[in-house]
Parts: structure tokens; C-alpha cells; sequence
């Protein structure tokens, strides 16, 4: 069930990528403020993380999932049944919320469960591990069946009878009890309507003018929530993200590499779906299948090779090494042509894209958990988290600003587009390769063997475990 849980949150991300030119259509989003229907759910589920896990520890994991699923059905509620942008964008975001509260109950009671023998701990973590990518693959399949062969709004109807389903079996959950303490809800706040706020700037920029009135205030007001949040954390007993955190050796770095793999990736992701609708022609669903070899290598490469690569060589150079492979497969999409084809165009350069990713994403996770000490591993993964989605949801805005600079605003026009799509390419490209740099450049030494990871997961004692 808990593995189920995970499926399905990152299943939200992906499942809605093949049907966004069917929603752009039928609700009436332009190029540019189509993104949004992604980055409102990632905003609010990287933005709340943090308040999710630590809700978790003070009214109890079990009770906290529940609720997240009840507002993850409630907005997929919203989703389903909207008419217009602004209110898909309303229930998208309602779903990141729920997210943000399933995700860290489910690893507390994940390890409630399982903490009394690490090795079974250990298998649980890789089941748990492995619903990721595959909720990624299913969701740009079904994505695709939903939107060709339904409608659009299924893929987020599919949300309801699973989230009611999981609701009924949540009693079979151990109850886990809660603990004292105070919830950060000011910092919370500051730190969400930074985000908000700096990616409403970025996407609206190219209207505004980069160099307004309005960008440059709105920008400074994100800066300035954003170091309000800060504060917030430095001055309160239970802060949401005490600052002592960051002296862990290697959480700096490894959060620095998440968040322009997050800034690569999904910018990526997006433009390539758009890329194979409205330049090559396809319907929804070839392209969820057209994307199918990307997500299946990305999931095999995850679970059955890249921990064998981490406990070899160990973190540091198989996520410099990762970028450097994303960065080359982002080149070779940024050539793209309005007349060109899957197989040549799009097949090799994504298959070598998502190599990179795969051999980058879990040691990044692990380098930036495998200095805290055992009372701050939840959080040293919550912030990893947090910041992947960041990087995603402002890489996202910068890039989409990017592209429809250069054309990608112009529907119907394939050169147009084409040329607006492989300059968000390109500049994904460079994204990468300044974190492959970068992280090879700064990282720590460490452990190159299965040591960090045994000792990682004999720190999950549940007692200690701030949520996520």
C-alpha cells in the first residue's frame, strides 16, 4: 500500500504530460501558461514537504495519510471536472498539497514497519524506490490510453477510486503516536509563496518585459518571502528547516546537483511531449508510447543497476558523470528539425538522457543523506526532495519563457516551434553540464562502497525520523 502511495504521487507529475495540447485546447491555456498545470502541483507539493513531515511526527503518520489522500481526491475532483484554466490550476495545485502530506507519512510508516531488521528494511526501501520510475512509466503510458482513446479528464478521474480504495485499507496501517511540539506554519508559508511568486514572475516575464516594473517587484518579493523563511528559521524553537542541517559534509552539493537535475529533467520532459504533438503530429497516445523506451530504461537502469554502480564507485562521480550524460543527450535533442522522426530525432538522444539521469538521481539522493545524523536523516531527505522539485518548477518557467521567446508561442508554426523547443533544449543542456562540473568540482570525498548505504539505513530508527 505504502509502495502503492508513492506510485501514485509521482504518477501525478507524469500522467498529465501527453495530455496537455488536449487540456490547452479544450480550457483555453496559451503556450506559455500552459506550464502551469504542471508547476502547480509542484510547487505545492515541493513547497510543503517539509510542513507534511513534520505534521507526520505531531498528529501521527497514519492519520496524516489518510487526510492526504482525502485532499489528493478532493482535487483530482477539482482537476477532472474543471471548465476553465484558472480552476485546473486551483485543483492541480490541491493535489500537490496532498501529495506533500502522503509522500512523508508514507516513509514514516514505512520504517515504523520495517525498522526492527535493516535488512528487511532494506528490501522495503528498494520496492519503495522502484515504485517511482515505475510510476513515471505508467503514468506517460496511461496518460496517453486516458487522452487518445477517453478523455483528458481521466487522468485524473483514475485518482478517485485508487485514493478511496487506499482510504478504506488505511486501518491496516499501524497507528504511529504522535509527538509534541510546535508546527512551523509562518515558514511554511513564506517559503511556498516564494516559490509561487518567483515562477508567476518568470512565466510571465516574456509579456511583462524581463526589466518591468512589475518583474523586477515581483521578483524582489520573492527574493524577499524567500529570506523571510530564513529568518523564520533561525529565530523559531521548531523551525520547519533548522540551519544547523547544512553543515552536514556533502547536503549542500548534492542539493545543489538535485536541483539542476530537477531544473534539466523535467524541462525536458515537457518540451519533448509538445515537441512530438504539435511539430511531428502525433496523437496522445503515440506519444506516451513514444516516450515508453525512455521511462522503461530509466526504471530498469534505477533498480537493477545504478546501486551496484553507487556501492562500486560510490556518489560523487556517477552524478557528475550523470549530468554530463543528461547535458549530451539534451545536445543532441536541441537538433531537432520540423521535419524530422522518432527514430532519429528523438529515440537515441532521449534513451541517452535518461541514462544520465537514472545514474545521477539516487546517489544524489544518498550523498545528501548519508552524512545526517540519524535524528536529522528525515530531514537532510525532505530538503532533497524539496529541492528537486524547485529546480524543476523554476527550470520549467525559465526555459518556457525561454522557448516562447524564440517561437514556441507560435501554434501551427512548425519551424517556429521547432526552434522555440530546441533552444529550451540547449539550455537544459547547459544546465546539466554546469552540475556535472560543479559537482565534481566541489563534492566531498566519501565512501565508495555499499558502507554508506548499510549505514544510512541503520539510522531509520522511527523514533528519530522527522517524516519524510
Amino acid at each position: 500500500m505504502l509502495a502503492t502511495a508513492q506510485f501514485m504521487v509521482i504518477m501525478d507529475t507524469s500522467i498529465i504530460g501527453v495530455a496537455l495540447p488536449e487540456m490547452q485546447k479544450d480550457l483555453g491555456f496559451s503556450q506559455g501558461e500552459l506550464q502551469w498545470v504542471f508547476n502547480a502541483y509542484v510547487i505545492a507539493f515541493g513547497g510543503l514537504l517539509l510542513l507534511g513531515g513534520r505534521l507526520s511526527d505531531l498528529l501521527g503518520a497514519r492519520r496524516i495519510f489518510s487526510a492526504g489522500w482525502t485532499v489528493l481526491i478532493g482535487g483530482s475532483v477539482v482537476a477532472a471536472a474543471a471548465q476553465t484554466a484558472w480552476v485546473e490550476v486551483v485543483g492541480r495545485a490541491v493535489q500537490g498539497v496532498g501529495g506533500a502530506l502522503i509522500a512523508p507519512a508514507a516513509m514514516t510508516l514505512l520504517v515504523t514497519l520495517f525498522a526492527h531488521d535493516p535488512r528487511e528494511l532494506g528490501k522495503a526501501m528498494a520496492l519503495y524506490g522502484a515504485a517511482a520510475p515505475a510510476g513515471g512509466t505508467a503514468g506517460v503510458f496511461l496518460g496517453g490510453v486516458f487522452t487518445e482513446w477517453l478523455s483528458w479528464p481521466w487522468v485524473f478521474i483514475i485518482y478517485i477510486p485508487i485514493g478511496v480504495a487506499t482510504l478504506a485499507a488505511t486501518r491496516l496501517l499501524p497507528p504511529v503516536a504522535p509527538r509534541r511540539g510546535a508546527i512551523d506554519v509562518l515558514g511554511a508559508v513564506a517559503v511556498t509563496a516564494g516559490l509561487a511568486l518567483a515562477v508567476f514572475a518568470v512565466v510571465r516575464a516574456p509579456e511583462t518585459g524581463w526589466g518591468s516594473t512589475r518583474t523586477v517587484l515581483q521578483l524582489l518579493g520573492a527574493a524577499a518571502l524567500l529570506a523571510l523563511f530564513f529568518v523564520i528559521q533561525k529565530s523559531v524553537r521548531q523551525p520547519l528547516m533548522p540551519l544547523g542541517i547544512w553543515r552536514v559534509p556533502r547536503l549542500g552539493s548534492a542539493n545543489l546537483a538535485m536541483t539542476l537535475l530537477g531544473a534539466a529533467w523535467i524541462p525536458m520532459w515537457y518540451f519533448l511531449n509538445l515537441y512530438l504533438q504539435q511539430v511531428l503530429g502525433y496523437g496522445a497516445f503515440a506519444s506516451g508510447a513514444a516516450l515508453l523506451p525512455m521511462t522503461v530504461l530509466l526504471m530498469a537502469f534505477m533498480t537493477a543497476i545504478t546501486a551496484r554502480l553507487l556501492a562500486r564507485f560510490g556518489a560523487k562521480p556517477l552524478i557528475g558523470g550523470g549530468l554530463l550524460v543528461l547535458a549530451l543527450g539534451l545536445a543532441w535533442l536541441s537538433a531537432v528539425e520540423p521535419s524530422g522522426s522518432f527514430v532519429v530525432d528523438v529515440l537515441p538522444a532521449s534513451l541517452v538522457a535518461a541514462l544520465g539521469m537514472s545514474l545521477a538521481y539516487i546517489p544524489a539522493m544518498m550523498a545528501a543523506m548519508s552524512g545526517a545524523p540519524q535524528e536529522q536523516a528525515g530531514l537532510a531527505s525532505g530538503i532533497v526532495n524539496t529541492t528537486y522539485q524547485i529546480g524543476s518548477a523554476l527550470g520549467l518557467a525559465a526555459l518556457t519563457a525561454l522557448a516562447t521567446s524564440q517561437g514556441a508561442g507560435r501554434l501551427g508554426d512548425l519551424p517556429a516551434l521547432t526552434e522555440g523547443f530546441s533552444s529550451a533544449f540547449t539550455a537544459a543542456a547547459v544546465i546539466a553540464a554546469v552540475g556535472g562540473l560543479v559537482t565534481l568540482l566541489v563534492m566531498g570525498a566519501e565512501k565508495s562502497s555499499a558502507t554508506a548505504v548499510q549505514e544510512q539505513t541503520e539510522r531509520a530508527e522511527p523514533a528519530h525520523r522527522p517524516g519524510i
